[in-house]
């Protein structure tokens, strides 16, 4: 009763903020116009970010403009509300099939950023001086995690499959998660690059373990785990379809940057997260698939996601992976 009450609140809030900000006036984008896209600061945005600082908006003729969000959850809520036109890679995925319950036919996903052990983004921290040696020996401890359900029920998940089920995760912002750590606030966290590269290169705080969703939600350490999306709304697809292949075609160049170039490609990390050049070139670098080379296995993992949400009654009907890809 507990749980349903506190998946209630967390709804309700994301409601709340969402009917706020829809009494704002939505942008009307007429072609050629600006495109607003919504970005939480970490690593998993590299393609985006480096589409920006590569010009390559600029070259196809776009003026598409970064609006950073402090979680996931806000950029869907401004989704929503009509006022931005799109999220970059890193917004939580099941964040924005939330979205699509609420507001059905509000995106499409364009590009995603799987992760596992070898492509690695999400981790478990602790700090240095930590007896801890797996996520099991964490018993009776403070876990935090980033803000947003996604955050939250993926931790859970992961404590209960370490027999911690009675652990209640604290989410606290991404870019407070190490220093958290240091002054002793927290015991360990659930977390995402480039917060495991800061903490190790600056000796404040050390990686319990990589590839923890695939490991423990996914029951497959291999298996690609989508958990961050880039979007464009489908009311900006259908009014500028020439602008949005335009988009399309920039961001899949920074994607193929990132992919061809990654050294160089990490100096964009300096602008937009809390981490700076002398420590980019540490920070591992997520997959990023785009929506046009998705294979079925892709499409299966990236429903098996969603459905975990689903069984967990925090979606309250299935969402199509399928259905959501641009073109589909």
């Amino acid at each position: 009763m507990r749980q349903t009450s506190n998946r209630r609140r967390q709804l309700l809030t994301v409601g709340a903020s969402t009917a706020l900000m829809s009494m704002l006036p939505a942008i009307t984008r007429a072609a050629g116009g600006k495109i607003l896209m919504g970005y939480w600061p970490i690593a998993a945005g590299l393609p985006f970010y480096v589409a920006l600082e590569k010009g390559y908006f600029k070259e196809v003729g776009l003026d598409v403009e970064a609006v950073k969000f402090a979680s996931p959850s806000q950029i869907v809520e401004a989704m929503i509300a009509g006022r931005i036109h799109g999220s970059a890679n890193g917004t939580a995925s099941a964040a924005l099939a939330l979205g699509e319950i609420t507001s059905p036919n509000l995106f499409k996903i364009i590009c995603s950023n799987p992760s596992n052990h070898k492509y690695v983004l999400d981790e478990f921290l602790v700090p240095m001086d930590s007896k801890a040696t797996a996520i099991k020996d964490l018993k009776g401890a403070r876990v935090a995690c980033g803000p947003g359900i996604q955050n939250v029920v993926l931790t859970k998940i992961i404590l209960e499959k370490n027999g911690l089920g009675d652990i209640k995760p604290i989410e606290l912002p991404v870019g407070q998660h190490v220093p958290a750590l240091v002054a002793g606030q927290i015991d360990a966290v659930y977390t995402l690059e480039p917060s495991g590269t800061i903490g190790r290169m600056k000796s404040q705080s050390k990686i319990l373990e990589t590839g923890v969703i695939s490991k423990y939600v996914l029951d497959d350490a291999d298996a690609p785990w989508f958990g961050g999306t880039a979007s464009l709304t489908t009311s900006l697809i259908k009014e500028n379809p020439e602008d949005v292949k335009k988009f399309l075609a920039a961001y899949a160049k920074g994607v193929d940057f990132v992919r061809k170039e990654p050294d160089a490609a990490r100096l964009s990390l300096d602008k937009y997260t809390s981490i700076d050049s002398a420590i980019a070139k540490e920070v591992p670098i997520a997959n990023f698939v785009m929506y046009n080379e998705f294979k079925p296995s892709d499409i299966a993992a990236f429903q098996k996601y969603f459905d975990v949400f689903t069984e967990r009654k925090i979606f309250t009907q299935k969402v199509d992976v399928k259905s959501l890809m641009y073109g589909a």
